[in-house]
C-alpha cells in the first residue's frame, strides 16, 4: 500500500525516477551550535537542506537563519518547547498555535514538523503553513502508532475549510533511532529502505538531527553517531542514483505538489 501512488500522481519534475528531501531537526542548544558545520558538509556533496528550529526551548540566532538562507537552505518551526505536551490539550495546542504563526511571519517559513512526531493533521491544519512534516511512512519506534503508510507527499484538505497544505512523512529511518536508540554501526538499513523508496518511485525524505553528530576526531559520546555515517549517506545517493533523483527543499516540493490539479485531497481523519 504505501508504494502506491496518490489518486492522481504523474511522477516527478523533469522525469527524475524519485525524490529527494533532507531535513534536520534542532531539539538542543549543542544541535543549534552544529548547523552550521552540518550544512557546510552537504555544500561541499552538493546537496541543500531544511532546518527546523523550536522557538522558546533555545534562542536561534538571526545570522543563522540569514546564513542557511542565503546559501539555499530552509528554514522551518519544529514547534516551542519539545515537551510533548503540544496536543495535550485543545487549549493548549491553540495556545501554542498562536506563537507559532506569529513567528511564521517574522521568519517567513511555511513549514512545520511536530516534536516528537507527535501529530494530529485535523489541528495542525490550523496553523499557517504550506506544509507539514509531522508523519511517517511507517515506524514502530514512534511513540505515536499507526503513520502515514505512503512514501509520497499528500495534499491534506482543512477541516475548517480555508485550503489545504501538503504533507511530507519521513520514509528513512530518523538517525536517532538508527544510531542511538539501536545502536547501529553503520547504513545498512539507510541504503536498504532507501533502494526501495526510489525503485518505487518516491520520496526519500530522512530527517537527521545535528544534536546527535558527532564532528571532528575523538569518539562519540553518550547520544552521539559519527558525523561519516551521514556523509557515507549522502555519498551512496550520489554515486548510486546520479541524474535519478530530484533534490528539493520542502516548500518546493509542496509548491510542485499543490500545483497537480489532478491530485486528489484527503481529510485528516483519513491517514494518520
Amino acid at each position: 500500500m504505501a508504494a502506491q501512488p496518490p489518486e492522481g500522481w504523474d511522477g516527478w519534475p523533469e522525469q527524475k525516477h524519485f525524490a529527494l528531501v533532507l531535513t534536520h531537526d534542532v531539539e538542543s542548544q549543542r544541535g543549534l551550535e552544529r548547523c552550521i558545520p552540518l550544512a557546510q558538509l552537504e555544500m561541499e556533496l552538493g546537496f541543500r537542506s531544511s532546518f527546523n528550529f523550536l522557538l522558546k526551548k533555545y534562542s536561534t540566532p538571526d545570522d543563522l537563519r540569514s546564513y542557511l538562507r542565503k546559501n539555499g537552505f530552509e528554514v522551518g518551526i519544529h514547534g516551542c518547547y519539545h515537551d510533548g505536551k503540544k496536543f495535550s490539550s485543545r487549549e493548549t495546542f491553540l495556545e501554542r498555535a498562536g506563537i507559532i504563526n506569529r513567528y511564521f511571519k517574522e521568519w517567513d517559513a511555511c513549514g512545520f514538523r511536530a516534536p516528537a512526531m507527535q501529530c494530529n493533521l485535523e489541528w495542525i491544519g490550523d496553523l499557517d503553513i504550506e506544509y507539514d512534516l509531522s508523519t511517517f511512512d511507517t515506524d514502530p519506534f514512534e511513540t505515536q502508532d499507526g503513520g502515514a503508510r505512503t512514501i509520497y507527499p499528500f495534499i491534506v484538505q482543512r477541516t475548517s475549510g480555508r485550503g489545504s497544505f501538503v504533507e511530507l512523512p519521513y520514509t528513512l529511518p530518523q538517525d536517532s533511532t538508527l544510531f542511538v536508540m539501536l545502536g547501529e554501526k553503520d547504513i545498512d538499513i539507510w541504503k536498504q529502505k532507501l533502494d526501495w523508496v526510489a525503485q518505487k518511485g518516491g520520496m526519500v525524505l530522512v530527517n537527521v538531527h545535528p544534536d546527535y553528530i558527532k564532528f571532528g576526531e575523538g569518539k562519540a559520546g553518550l547520544e552521539e553517531y559519527p558525523i561519516q555515517y551521514y556523509e557515507q549517506l549522502l555519498n551512496y545517493i550520489k554515486e548510486t542514483y546520479e541524474g535519478q533523483f530530484y533534490h528539493a527543499l520542502p516548500r518546493e516540493i509542496a509548491n510542485y505538489v499543490i500545483g497537480k490539479k489532478d491530485l486528489v485531497a484527503v481529510s485528516p481523519h483519513e491517514t494518520a
